[in-house]
């Protein structure tokens, strides 16, 4: 008996396999380019709201503090909406978020930093579920990496259309901009929803169990630990992306345009690091000693940006931020892919909804404690002690989960 998707074994029919990596990765980019919008544009919307610079920290936290949440119970709404309904009702969350983001009020930016978060977290689950079935296991790490690139996609959207919206229509113009991509990509999801969620579970209870996602990532070691490694370099990959254009206008001298161009550059670089280690990573059948490498370069790209100053030449801060956006922000998609991987058969989407909601606390927590190392250094480029940190701790917590899954597949044969 044929299955929903047009086959017999589970799997989408392989010509619709682009169409679902292509929505993915909209899905993805958008929910990235609403959290980091107003990232991209801190020193306007500071001025305008008139709170500190580093007060973006704190924003972007409560963004992905929300997203932890949600993400809990993300894994347990899929069956009942349907994977594509999912992203749908992420999309217009975001939308929603956004555009309450435009108002000039302080107490509306923070519930609005809360519904984007909301949308966010509703995003990975769905989209992992949708991608295991079109992705062949000598090529899950590069599938799940593409996809991956919607994150780094959404910065380089942020870093190009915010400081140009801002600019020229005003500060509140940037949310804007991201609310409406968001309602057109809703829109384009139901053109294939009812085909999609033909499989979905109606009667599925809402949210039950949400905290079985995070028993089921502690009981298997290799996911805890791997869990545990990329929270540290998640709180690398925000302190990087939610301060670098205020360290380099504050503190190198660069203008809001140059830095928002050396970000969307940074995020291309970490777009084109998804793709690349997801290769890498599936032509030596070894993702978590790939994440490992990534982690120490993580470290180093730090320690670098620590050294920053106006003296600096052009060139050599760009090339600072191309290799340490290659593996800070390219680390996601051999995550995904390894979450996966490890996850017990059919519970993929609990997994990784349970993973990711370690991955957002990372999050929550990394820019409000960098943004606090801020207040008592008082230099940006000194905070980066904290990713430095924590990067080589990501690291070494991934060598402890290939050690614990090595130690599986050996039990098991």
């Amino acid at each position: 008996m044929k299955d929903d998707f047009g086959n017999g074994d589970g799997r989408v029919a392989a010509p619709a396999a682009p169409v679902v990596l292509a929505l993915t990765i909209m899905v993805q980019a958008n929910a990235a380019f609403a959290a980091l919008v107003l990232a991209a544009i801190a020193p306007e919307v500071s001025h305008a709201l008139g709170v500190p610079t580093s007060f973006i920290g704190y924003q972007i936290s409560l963004v992905y503090g929300a997203a932890a949440v949600s993400s809990l119970f993300a894994g347990g709404l899929v069956p009942r909406f349907g994977a594509c309904r999912s992203s749908q009702i992420s999309m217009v969350l975001v939308a929603a978020g956004c555009a309450l983001a435009a108002v000039p009020s302080l107490s509306t930016l923070m519930l609005a930093s809360l519904v984007i978060g909301i949308g966010y977290g509703m995003t990975n689950p769905s989209a992992s579920i949708l991608l295991l079935r079109v992705a062949p296991g000598h090529r899950r790490n590069l599938i799940f990496s593409i996809k991956q690139t919607g994150v780094p996609l959404g910065g380089v959207m942020a870093g190009l259309l915010a400081p140009t919206a801002a600019l020229a229509y005003g500060w509140r113009a940037a949310p804007a901009t991201a609310a409406a991509f968001a309602l057109l990509i809703a829109v384009v999801l139901e053109t294939v929803r009812r085909s999609w969620d033909r499989d979905r579970e109606a009667r599925t209870p809402a949210g039950e169990n949400p905290f079985e996602s995070l028993r089921l990532v502690w009981r298997i070691t290799p996911l805890r630990w791997l869990s545990n490694g990329c929270f540290c370099f998640a709180v690398t990959q925000l302190c990087l992306v939610g301060f670098l254009v205020t360290l380099l206008v504050e503190e190198v001298g660069f203008t809001l345009l140059e830095a928002g161009f050396l970000l969307s550059l940074t995020q291309v670089m970490g777009a084109a690091g998804r793709v690349l280690w997801g290769w890498v990573a599936d032509h030596f059948g070894d993702g978590l000693g790939v994440l490992t490498a990534l982690g120490l370069v993580m470290a180093l790209g730090a320690g670098l940006t620590m050294m920053l100053g106006p003296a600096w030449p052009p060139g050599a801060v760009v090339l600072t931020f191309v290799v340490f956006g290659a593996t800070a922000i390219g680390w996601n998609g051999v995550y995904t892919a390894e979450i996966a991987r490890l996850a017990p058969p059919g519970a993929v989407g609990v997994a990784t909804g349970g993973s990711l909601s370690v991955i957002f606390a990372g999050i929550l927590i990394g820019p409000s404690v960098f943004a606090a190392l801020f207040a008592g250094l008082g230099s940006y480029t000194a905070a980066f002690a904290l990713p430095a940190l924590v990067s080589l701790i990501g690291a070494l917590s991934i060598v402890m989960a290939r050690r614990a899954a090595a130690g599986v597949g050996q039990s098991s044969n």
